[in-house]
């Protein structure tokens, strides 16, 4: 009886999947088809005539772009986490004065629009040469993450039992100490989760690339799908093809790191 109840769920569910997922087939079958086969009505669901076309631009244009998304992406990791993590850890164990007006103030620099705040560091850089450089962007990208970072970290740090503080404290441990030996490598799952989102933030950005790196010599990779885009030509078989290589090592990390990022977004939301 149960399971007869829940064959119409498990239909709907394959069919929400399969609309959510088809824009990502679509990406995959126009990458595979030749920009004359494009123009048909309607456009072909299989590619009849396969070409690699795409994927040859790919390794002959985007390559560049692809190694700098990679140096932005990690760049911007890396600078997350060394502000993030100490910031977590005085939020949620060492109760600084303003503690509340702290957390509304993350909360708030999350629903700035970006392209404001792109407006804002463009008149930054242009000042102190930023302009066109992978720092500049790495800073940029930072301060999407940082506020998501500080309140991952924050909830995470809340649930160690404050005895491991404790009785770092009674063997005479710093709070440095006490954060880098102990705090920090419990909080691996917030960390991976972290690292995660920052970098997914970096790759996919385009408004602040295009805004303070465009024309520049280390432009990301969605400057280098943009490029293919004209007034009067769109070579879709090689954006497509483009797409779907740096979605790549996006997908790739979300399989690893499912694991961990499901612990990590979910710390502190039951309390004992």
């Amino acid at each position: 009886m149960r399971t007869r109840r829940s064959r119409p769920r498990t239909v709907i569910g394959l069919g929400l999947t399969a609309i959510m997922l088809f824009p990502v087939y679509w990406m995959l079958n126009v990458s595979l088809t030749k920009d004359t086969d494009m123009r048909k009505s309607p456009p072909d669901l299989i590619p009849i005539h396969p070409t690699l076309v795409g994927y040859r631009a790919v390794l002959d244009q985007q390559l560049p772009y692809l190694g700098t998304s990679l140096l932005i992406g990690l760049g911007t990791v890396l600078l997350t986490l060394v502000i993030a993590a100490p910031a977590g850890y005085a939020l949620a164990k060492l109760r600084p004065r303003g503690e509340g007006v702290l957390n509304f103030v993350l909360l708030i620099a999350q629903m700035i629009p970006a392209i404001i705040m792109a407006m804002g560091f463009y008149a930054i850089y242009l000042r102190f040469g930023f302009l066109n450089t992978v720092l500049g962007l790495i800073v940029a990208d930072s301060t999407i993450a940082v506020p998501f970072a500080v309140l991952i970290f924050t909830a995470f740090m809340q649930g160690i039992p404050n005895e491991l503080i404790n009785a770092a404290k009674v063997d005479g441990a710093s709070h440095l100490r006490t954060f880098w030996s102990i705090v920090l490598p419990v909080s691996r799952n917030a960390a991976v989760t972290v690292s995660l989102f920052a970098f997914l933030w970096a790759w996919s950005d385009f408004i602040f690339a295009s805004s303070l790196d465009n024309g520049g010599g280390h432009r990301p990779i969605t400057l280098g799908i943009y490029a293919y885009i004209g007034n009067n030509n769109q070579q879709w078989n090689s954006i497509m093809a483009t797409a779907v290589v740096a979605s790549i090592p996006a997908t790739f990390l979300l399989v690893i790191a499912q694991r961990y990022v499901a612990a990590g977004v979910t710390a502190g939301a039951v309390k004992d």
